[in-house]
């Protein structure tokens, strides 16, 4: 895991995404995930994840989110400050299949971005924006 973001800064903490993005996908019930940094005016940054269900799985938002918010207290401690999981019904990618962590951090924090060239389908990108909208999770929805 050689990612640039692969580490955030969660009040003072140094955490990887990567070890929470391993415990999310571990769940039964995840086919994929991502979890991303965001901005926190309270502690800098705070983990968020982004969650495609398996095919077939039929639970809610809210039961999967407690076992995930769980999941990562229990093997990261209470530190890591993961308190979303986001249900999402794909994860936007490139044509290779790479995730744009990078992209979902910046709707999350509410910065501008530029669609890559090489995402498979951009409208993935507004299904993301309205269910940041819909949750109210991140900097330029103001959850805090």
């Amino acid at each position: 895991m050689g990612r640039v973001d692969d580490v955030i800064n969660v009040a003072g903490h140094r955490l990887s995404t990567g070890e929470m993005e391993e415990l999310v996908s571990s769940h039964p019930a995840v086919a994929e995930c991502a979890v991303v940094g965001i901005a926190c005016p309270l502690r800098g940054q705070r983990p968020v994840g982004f969650v495609v269900l398996k095919d077939g799985v039929l639970t809610d938002e809210t039961t999967l989110e407690t076992e995930l918010v769980a999941l990562i207290r229990t093997n990261i401690g209470a530190v890591a400050y993961f308190r979303n999981a986001l249900l999402v019904k794909r994860l936007p990618k490139t044509r290779s299949g790479k995730i744009l962590r990078k992209v979902l951090r910046q709707i999350a924090d509410g910065e501008t971005y530029v669609v890559p060239a090489t995402i498979d389908d951009p409208l993935i990108l507004d299904e993301i924006s309205q269910i940041l909208t819909t949750r109210k999770v991140g900097q330029s929805f103001d959850i805090h």
